[in-house]
């Protein structure tokens, strides 16, 4: 499986709990998909989200964004990690 890194946009204002909400909601749906998100983090200030996640490709990873309402603007593969 490989890892991806995706980007959302537009969160502003973003709380820790609404955070938590919106990775529990990619957590209820990512089995459906083979995905598996591993970590989100924020940034309010900017409205910049990141999830770190494992699956078979980007487009499934984006599929479970899209179900849970919150569709990513980039989604990068990440081949190498230390």
């Amino acid at each position: 499986m490989a890892h991806f890194m995706d980007v959302h946009h537009g969160f502003e204002g973003i709380t820790p709990e609404q955070l938590r909400e919106a990775h529990a909601a990619d957590l209820a749906l990512e089995k459906e998909e083979g995905v598996h998100f591993e970590h989100a983090w924020a940034d309010p200030s900017s409205g910049t989200i990141y999830c770190l996640a494992e699956g078979p490709s980007a487009d499934a990873v984006q599929r479970v964004h899209e179900r849970a309402g919150h569709k990513a603007a980039e989604i990068h593969e990440v081949p190498l990690s230390v």
